[in-house]
């Protein structure tokens, strides 16, 4: 019952950096409006949170090996509510600006340190298992989200958005500090020194396999980011859809990867990490070949288009949450730190394809699919080179076991 608890937290931590990007988006021009703004400069209210989550996400590992996992997300929380609450007030463009400014400082908490938590309390299978759940709950929320913004700004304006944020966050809120436990013992933090933060900084920055790993991680997930950010042109100019019909996309991958989370989760006892990797990659490629050949051949119609998404959204989640266990299980004294240096990388690779990368593939389905395809071949290449090492220092493992075995023979 504990670990459902936890585990209910932990995934709703996870949410709120998704909550703050999609449910705000389908409110763009009705804030452009009411401030009579152009919506370029609204837009960059997006960049700004963006900017503040990414960077911020580099810290908050570090902060919470030295102070504590508990202090650190209750803090977050405590500014991300009065941040939400200020933007629901906003008077003026600049306040907004200020308000996601500090919202994109305070969001990336919950996710740094709940996977530290999770490397903290489990190991293995079981910390797999936690994995799949929470990756399950931040699938559906950049999916969701959209769906709960459009509704509510149709029904009570863009400030019912925010209301809805700062009422999610007190309930969080009010839930951490009921029954979120401290994972942490005081006699396993790291002073905080300056000095010693960069050198740590500098050591997880400086293994190459840590870095391709969490590049894969993000990588993977490029088939459902490209997609989402071009939603609104792939529903509306190349499936001549309506605006009421963004469901097909996005129920499509919340089925997907909701199955594919609780297969990884239902597996993780059963089968080695690599061998749902394997599994996720190959459903995943096929997926990827299945939209090329189909965007290639034919005229895209629903439901048809669409299948493909829903296979890639399960091969995604069904591997995903052992990559993610094994990459920080490289730095079993200091988990807070590389989960924060992967958060930014994954947000990093989110802004670069969603910024640079979406508007040249907007044209066709084919040129999306090719762009999926692309990311998921990345992923695949950076894993292998990520675990090529590790399974070289396998074998000299295991000469060495024999050569020591050996000895007493000599």
């Amino acid at each position: 019952m504990k670990h459902r608890v936890l585990v209910v937290i932990l995934a709703a931590l996870s949410m709120l950096g998704a909550l703050s990007i999609d449910a705000y988006l389908p409110a763009l021009p009705t804030i452009a409006r009411d401030f009579s703004s152009p919506l370029p400069a609204v837009q960059q209210t997006l960049t700004i949170y963006l900017c503040a989550f990414g960077f911020m996400s580099l810290f908050y590992g570090t902060l919470s090996d030295s102070f504590g996992r508990r202090p650190v997300i209750v803090t977050s929380l405590i500014c991300y509510f009065a941040s939400s609450f200020g933007a629901a007030f906003a008077s003026s463009l600049g306040w907004l600006f200020f308000f996601r400014l500090l919202q994109g400082l305070s969001a990336g908490a919950g996710s740094v340190v709940g996977r530290a938590i999770v490397g903290d309390l489990f190991s293995g299978p079981e910390a797999q298992k936690i994995m799949s759940y929470i990756s399950m709950v931040f699938g559906l929320a950049p999916a969701l989200a959209p769906i709960l913004g459009g509704w509510m700004l149709a029904e009570w304006g863009w400030r019912s958005i925010f209301y809805f944020i700062t009422f999610f966050t007190f309930i969080l809120l009010m839930a951490c500090l009921r029954w979120l436990p401290e994972s942490l013992a005081t006699s396993n933090r790291h002073p905080f020194h300056f000095r010693v933060v960069v050198n740590q900084y500098i050591e997880v920055g400086a293994n190459v396999r840590f870095i391709f790993r969490s590049a894969s991680i993000a990588l993977s997930f490029s088939g459902i980011m490209l997609y989402v950010a071009a939603a609104p042109v792939y529903i509306i100019d190349i499936l001549h859809l309506t605006v009421k019909d963004f469901g097909w996309l996005f129920v499509t991958f919340i089925a997907g990867m909701t199955l594919g989370s609780m297969a990884s989760a239902h597996l993780s006892h059963r089968f080695r990490p690599g061998i749902l990797i394997y599994w996720g990659y190959a459903i995943m490629a096929l997926a990827a070949l299945a939209s090329l050949v189909y965007t290639g051949l034919f005229t895209c119609r629903i439901p048809w288009a669409v299948i493909p998404h829903f296979f890639y959204g399960f091969g995604v989640t069904l591997g995903t949450p052992a990559m993610t266990v094994l990459t920080l299980e490289m730095f079993p004294k200091v988990k807070g730190l590389p989960s924060s240096l992967q958060s930014f990388i994954f947000m990093f690779i989110f802004a670069v394809i969603s910024g640079c990368v979406v508007p040249f593939l907007f044209e066709s389905a084919f040129r999306l699919a090719m762009g999926s395809a692309v990311g998921f071949g990345l992923s695949l290449l950076l894993w292998w080179l990520g675990s090529r090492g590790e399974r070289e220092h396998a074998v000299l493992s295991d000469e060495e076991q024999q050569l020591a075995e050996e000895a007493p023979h000599l």
